[in-house]
Order: C-alpha cells, then sequence, then structure tokens
C-alpha cells in the first residue's frame, strides 16, 4: 500500500466511523464535522480529504476502529502498549456515546413503559460503544455438564487480555493515585484510564434508587453470561451482610423482576475481589442452582409465610420464597444471624477463632412463579493445617484445576477457569491422543487417569478431557459446601435447620 493509499484509508476510515453513529441514530448528522475534526485530534491527523463520502457498504465499526488506533501507534500519536491502545479505544468510542444525562432520560423514559425495554436499550449501547468487549468475550472457551445436580456449565476466561511485560514494569514506576478510590466507583464514568487503572471514557451508569440510597446499574465489561450487570452503591463504602443487604437484594428484584441479583460474601476467601465498595451481580441469566429443586422442606415458625427448605445441590443452600419481601428480608436475616452464631466441631464449622468470625453466607435474589425467593448459600472461611487455602475451598487434589476463590458465579454453577487452561488442555488432549508432549507436573497424576478413561471407553479425547474438568468443578463445589453430601454431612445439616424452629 503507498503512502497516499494510507493516508485514503484513514481518511476513509474517519468518515465511515462517524457516518455509522448517523445512521444508527446514536449521532446527528448536524455534528458530523464535529466529531470528524474530534477524532482526527484524537488519532493525531492534521490534514483531510474533504471530498471523501461514506463508503457505499459501511464495514464493521470495530474493525474501523483497529484501523484508527494502528494508524495512530504508527504515526506516534500514542505509545504501542496495551493500555495506550485501550486509552485510545475508548476515547473514539466516546464520540458515538451520549452523555449520562441523556442515557438516564431516556432509560426511564422507556423504563415508565416496560422495564425489559430498559434495560434492553441501555445492554445494546453498552455493547455498540464498544464497552462490553464483544469480541474478547467471544474468545471465552464454554462448554456444559450434565450432573445430578442439572447441567453445569464450564468457561476459561480469555476475555480480559495479558498484560504486556514492558506495560507491567512501566506501572511500578508510575506515580501512585487514589482516584478513582476503586475501580467500582462511580467516578469510572467517562474517567481516561491510565497504566494501572483501566480506560473507562466510554462508561455509562444508570442511576437508580435503592431503598433510599442513590445507587447505579453498569454492565461488566467482560460480562460471564447474559446482560452480566453490577448494582453498586454511589458511596465508597465496605461490602457488608445484614438486613439492609437483603432488603437492596429485593428491592433492586422488584424494579428488575426480570433479573436475578446476588451478592459474594462478605470475608475473605469465600468472598468476592472487590470487598472495599458495596456492590451486587446480576442478569438475565438462569444458573442451575436455580433450577435446582428444594430437596428437603422445612418451617420457619417464626415467619409463617415464607417456604423454607434444603436445596439440592452440591454447596449447602437454604432457599426462602414468599410474596411478602419484607418479610422474607426478616426470615434471611434470622437465618443469617443463626449461621453466624453456629459451631459444630464434627463438622468443622466454628464461628469464630479468638474472635474473628469464619461463618457467612452468598444470598441469590430472584423472582420466581409470583414469588420472590432467596438462595442463601451458607460459607465458611477457616483453614487448616491439612488445607491452608480453606477448609472449604477447592482441595489441593483439584486446584490444577481451579485454585481461586469460589465466588458468586461459580456457587449457582458457571466455573470460570483460568486461562492457563487453554493451552494446557490442548496438551492433554495431544497426549491422550499419543504425541510426545510435556504435561504440567500438577496435571499428571490426574492425567494418568485420563489416559485410563481413554484406553477403556476409546472416548474422543476432547471428549475425555472436558467431562475430566466438570468433574473437577463438582468436586470443587462439593469441597466448598459446608455440609457435605454424605449420610453425615447431611445429618449436620438438619442439626443447624433444627436451631431455626
Amino acid at each position: 500500500m503507498t503512502i497516499n493509499e494510507t493516508v485514503y484509508a484513514i481518511d476513509q476510515a474517519v468518515v465511515d466511523f462517524v457516518e455509522i453513529g448517523i445512521v444508527n441514530g446514536e449521532t446527528d448528522a448536524t455534528d458530523r464535522i464535529v466529531l470528524r475534526n474530534l477524532l482526527l485530534a484524537m488519532i493525531g491527523k492534521e490534514d483531510f480529504n474533504t471530498q471523501l463520502e461514506q463508503s457505499n457498504t459501511l464495514p464493521d465499526r470495530l474493525d474501523l476502529l483497529d484501523l484508527l488506533v494502528d494508524w495512530a501507534v504508527a504515526n506516534g500519536k500514542i505509545a504501542d502498549y496495551q493500555y495506550a491502545r485501550e486509552t485510545l479505544e475508548a476515547q473514539i468510542m466516546s464520540l458515538i456515546t451520549p452523555m449520562p444525562s441523556v442515557i438516564n432520560k431516556h432509560f426511564w423514559e422507556v423504563y415508565a413503559e416496560n422495564p425489559e425495554a430498559a434495560t434492553d436499550y441501555f445492554y445494546q449501547l453498552s455493547q455498540n460503544n464498544d464497552y462490553i468487549k464483544t469480541r474478547s468475550i467471544a474468545k471465552n472457551i464454554a462448554f456444559q455438564h450434565r450432573t445430578d445436580y442439572g447441567e453445569l456449565e464450564i468457561t476459561i476466561n480469555l476475555s480480559k487480555p495479558e498484560k504486556d511485560p514492558k506495560q507491567i514494569a512501566l506501572a511500578k514506576n508510575a506515580p501512585a493515585s487514589a482516584y478513582p478510590a476503586c475501580q467500582l466507583c462511580m467516578e469510572n464514568e467517562g474517567y481516561a484510564g491510565r497504566i494501572d487503572h483501566p480506560a473507562r471514557a466510554n462508561h455509562r451508569i444508570v442511576r437508580m434508587p435503592l431503598n433510599g440510597e442513590k445507587w447505579g446499574l453498569q454492565y461488566s465489561p467482560y460480562a460471564y453470561y447474559e446482560e452480566h450487570c453490577i448494582f453498586l452503591a454511589e458511596e465508597h463504602k465496605p461490602m457488608k451482610l445484614d438486613k439492609h443487604t437483603f432488603e437492596k437484594l429485593l428491592g433492586i428484584i422488584t424494579q428488575f423482576p426480570h433479573y436475578f441479583v446476588g451478592s459474594n460474601a462478605d470475608l475473605p476467601i469465600v468472598g468476592g475481589s472487590i470487598l472495599s465498595h458495596d456492590h451486587y451481580q446480576g442478569g438475565r441469566h438462569t444458573f442451575a442452582m436455580a433450577e435446582a429443586p428444594v430437596e428437603i422442606p422445612f418451617e420457619l415458625p417464626r415467619f409463617a409465610s415464607i417456604q423454607a427448605g434444603i436445596v439440592k445441590w452440591p454447596m449447602s443452600v437454604v432457599r426462602l420464597a414468599g410474596k411478602d419481601e419484607y418479610e422474607l428480608a426478616e426470615a434471611a436475616t434470622f437465618v443469617l444471624d443463626a449461621w453466624r452464631g453456629y459451631s459444630d466441631e464434627a463438622a468443622d464449622i466454628l464461628a469464630a477463632t479468638d474472635g474473628i468470625p469464619h461463618n457467612t453466607i452468598t444470598p441469590i435474589a430472584r423472582m420466581k412463579d409470583g414469588l420472590f425467593e432467596l438462595d442463601l448459600v451458607l460459607r465458611n472461611n477457616r483453614t487448616s493445617p491439612e488445607f491452608p487455602d480453606g477448609i472449604f475451598h477447592p482441595h489441593p487434589d483439584v486446584q490444577n484445576i481451579k485454585k481461586e476463590n469460589i465466588g458468586l458465579i461459580e456457587v449457582m454453577g458457571l466455573a470460570i477457569l483460568p486461562p492457563r487452561l487453554k493451552g494446557e488442555l490442548i496438551e492433554i488432549e495431544n497426549y491422550l491422543n499419543g504425541e510426545t508432549v510435556e504435561i504440567a507436573p500438577y496435571h499428571k497424576d490426574w492425567v494418568t487417569a485420563l489416559v485410563d478413561k481413554k484406553d477403556r471407553t476409546g472416548a474422543d479425547a476432547v471428549e475425555v478431557v472436558q467431562e475430566a474438568v466438570s468433574k473437577a468443578f463438582l468436586r470443587v463445589l462439593e469441597d466448598a459446601g459446608v455440609f457435605k453430601r454424605t449420610p453425615e454431612g447431611q445429618q449436620a445439616f438438619h442439626r443447624f435447620v433444627e436451631q431455626l424452629h
């Protein structure tokens, strides 16, 4: 390609990028010249062919975005680092992203007619402006596995790009900043980003009231499931599980009955990655746990209108359901308080050690069959010499598959496995097919069993590996369950339930 052709191509990219926004109704034709000039300034281009018109067939906008950013790198406008590229990408996409006031006004106007249509609008906008990284998410590996508890979902998370070693080195010398206070703060909306903080120029938040507090709704840029959203407090305050938590979860479901919403636990090991900012995760996905039946119903005498039961699930789940959200919140608080103070040494459960608490829950709310439903997943973060990572944490023999904490999403039956497994599992499949490959030491005992199974059944190597990964994830959930799915474990679960009478 000659220099002139390069100039023509980038000028055409500028024209087409702006025209796509006009055609889609995201921007107005009156703003055409201003948008072109802003875009030219962003990529560092001073001249422009004003005679160009839009292409007969408009290309994909994200392909144009790549071309514009590559041109800026090649011409020295930005350094060729991941963070610099992402910063410019977000700035460019902010040109076709309405201001928060416009989005909020339209969202609530649509909401007045149909709450689902309102979230559909905001979700589509968040994809169109590349805040939700649809191309990166598409790289994830996903498959399912049928179990006695329903269909578990397995994903290998490849959506978040690996950081460049040169960028990591630069970040060490970057000046410290306390703004925004964390990646969930509302101050991230429109924030340019820096080497140690993600670019958020195209980020928008819908403001919403929640039980007398100011909260926001946004989508996750690296979504793990359909309409993966985050509800966040306007105030930067730490997560805390109490009665107000249940009231807010049910308050969100009242406003968005087509979504589920849940909170990570509020203790280390069993908690989420960001405990410093009060927030919940939700979305439109139906997880296996939501479809799991109540296995053993029981009564809560203090709450006559509330249905209660033990859920058939590898982790230990108490399900509450009722029409009265206030009584349901009271009942959930009663269960939480009982669990926080509960000990059963025969089941390795101690409420506290030297005054340090161990018991908490992972709560999930949804609307089902006209009733509010709350799943309370019992958690305990004790460690021991035998299990230094956690007694109710993935045990060492399955940590070759999953060693990280088990949070809200995995509790419900969706595995989020580390990127390293992509290459490692391919090597194992090749090994099963007779190739000479180097297997990571922590997989070797596991692989020996896979070889035996493949030899016995003649099954396809991919199927053998996927089934084994799925069974390992099921074991992970069983390890995280405080009351095991054994006669002894279920007897212990009943001992706790008796405390609720």
